[in-house]
């Protein structure tokens, strides 16, 4: 972990160090922000019933700003008082369920759990934490619906629930708020896509492995100015790909594979400038690989295995790397079948309608009128 990634030095950036000035033997036993945040630990270590790397050991004593995973700044509105702005319990393998006396840390900005075995709910006293910036709670084993009081906390910019069990639905009001990288995927949502996904603000979102409902809503393009990462592999996607989509110009990943994604690729793709990874694998897409996306100036990974497409121009294969395997281009190796081409092929056409979403087809034209009688 680099030092700009590390919890330590995102504390220092969120609570100004520089204006250190409390003393360094404050303990619960003289502070009272101290004294809640060793009630919360307490609780917290008193809830978890294995700690194989005893990681909690030294969890013992009025001293919490000693406690390991716990970091302490000087509170934002007492400088002169040291608060637990940090916990960083990551990859500690810790098993157990999250208390409520969780709360009581409410000079929160950081709260890492990532990669734990924590079961149950996150509990609705993180309300409290008016100061958090990061809740990562990823790779454990919560469950319950979605836990809509996150969206409570007014300073959240980075939300990770991934690799969970959470199931039910995601609240649009998700997307409203004013999150820098959302990561909900590897859980039970079931979804539609809502039309205010544009509203989000987010440079990263993640929405693989969900059952969501519905087509990629056109107010994605909102996002234009903001939007870096999506990733909606596996997401149960049925739609086609609006043309609209290529306003994306600040995309560097476009994720949507293992969906059921019809139609064709739009060129319009090819005025995402940044663009570095691009995955349609193993959807229903079909027509020709335009050129243009294929003389995208950053791209370096383009897969687009197991689908249908007839044509690849030779720009393609200078692509770094390229998947182009199980489609229907003459002349490549490892490609489907002719009889799966061509039963492929003469199946009713798929129809998108402006939204890209997969319409009905037209109606048929009315038969001609018949001829006048003759006489």
């Amino acid at each position: 972990m680099t030092l700009s990634s590390s919890p330590l030095f995102l504390l220092l950036c969120l609570f100004s160090f520089p204006f250190l000035s409390f003393s360094q033997n404050q303990t619960a036993l003289n502070n009272d922000r101290l004294q809640k945040a060793y009630t919360a630990l307490q609780a917290l270590k008193h809830s978890i019933t294995s700690d194989p790397k005893n990681f909690t050991q030294n969890w013992c004593g009025p001293d919490v700003c000693s406690y390991k995973g716990v970091y302490c700044a000087p509170a934002p509105d007492e400088p002169c008082h040291q608060t637990v702005a940090g916990l960083d319990l990551n990859h500690a393998r810790l098993v157990g369920t999250l208390p409520e006396d969780l709360g009581l840390l409410s000079d929160l900005a950081l709260f890492h759990l990532n990669s734990n075995k924590f079961k149950g709910c996150l509990p609705n006293s993180i309300t409290s934490f008016k100061l958090l910036h990061e809740l990562d709670v990823s790779n454990n084993k919560l469950s319950g619906p979605f836990p809509s009081h996150v969206l409570c906390l007014p300073n959240l910019k980075y939300l990770d629930i991934r690799y969970n069990k959470f199931t039910g639905t995601v609240p649009p009001e998700i997307f409203d708020r004013d999150f820098d990288a959302v990561f909900i995927n590897n859980n039970k949502f079931k979804f539609t896509l809502p039309e205010n996904i544009g509203n989000s603000k987010a440079s990263v979102l993640v929405l693989a492995n969900n059952k969501l409902k519905g087509c990629i809503p056109k107010s994605i393009i909102n996002m234009r100015n903001t939007l870096n990462e999506l990733v909606l592999l596996n997401a149960n996607i049925t739609s086609c790909i609006p043309p609209e989509i290529g306003n994306l110009d600040q995309l560097t990943v476009f994720d949507i594979s293992f969906n059921n994604i019809e139609g064709t690729l739009p060129e319009s793709i090819g005025n995402m400038k940044k663009l570095e990874q691009l995955d349609i694998a193993h959807n229903n897409l079909a027509g020709e690989i335009p050129e243009v996306i294929c003389e995208l100036p950053n791209l370096k990974n383009f897969t687009f295995s197991y689908n249908y497409f007839c044509g690849e121009p030779g720009r393609c294969l200078d692509i770094k790397r390229i998947d182009d395997r199980e489609n229907c281009i003459a002349g490549r190796p490892d490609q489907r079948p002719h009889d799966e081409c061509m039963a492929f092929l003469h199946r009713p056409p798929v129809y998108c309608d402006s939204d890209g979403c997969i319409a009905p087809p037209p109606p048929s034209p009315p038969p001609p009128s018949p001829p006048p009688p003759y006489y």
